[in-house]
């Protein structure tokens, strides 16, 4: 039987993953085996914290409510409850964004949610 060398097949397999670990350091860039193995784990860490960075813009929303909140007299879970029950629908994100850009906005909403808690 005729021996069969890797060919074009190998060649191809091999420059995907170093194309994949262009700009790593040292030998993770440079040599095949290397270069597999950070790869795969550099995909596991992608694939983790697309969901992770939900996550973490999630806590940013809510720690900058909490700060504007707390500048009205309110902790951040008395003003979600008070405008859950005045039945403002406004989510986190406009919330903290509100919280950023338009205090004004965001006061006259802590005042309609003080309203509800002490009614």
């Amino acid at each position: 039987m005729a021996r069969v060398k890797g060919g074009f097949v190998r060649t191809r397999r091999r420059k995907k993953i170093l194309k994949l670990a262009k700009g790593y350091f040292g030998s993770k860039h440079r040599l095949f085996k290397s270069a597999k193995e950070q790869v795969g784990h550099s995909l596991m860490y992608a694939y983790r914290d697309r969901r992770n960075k939900k996550r973490d813009i999630r806590r940013l929303w809510i720690v900058r409510i909490n700060a504007a909140a707390r500048v009205n007299g309110l902790s951040y879970n008395k003003f979600m409850h008070g405008l859950k029950l005045a039945g403002v629908e406004v989510n986190r994100k406009i919330l903290a964004d509100l919280a950023v850009n338009d205090i004004t906005s965001f006061n006259s909403l802590a005042g309609v949610a003080k309203a509800k808690i002490n009614a």
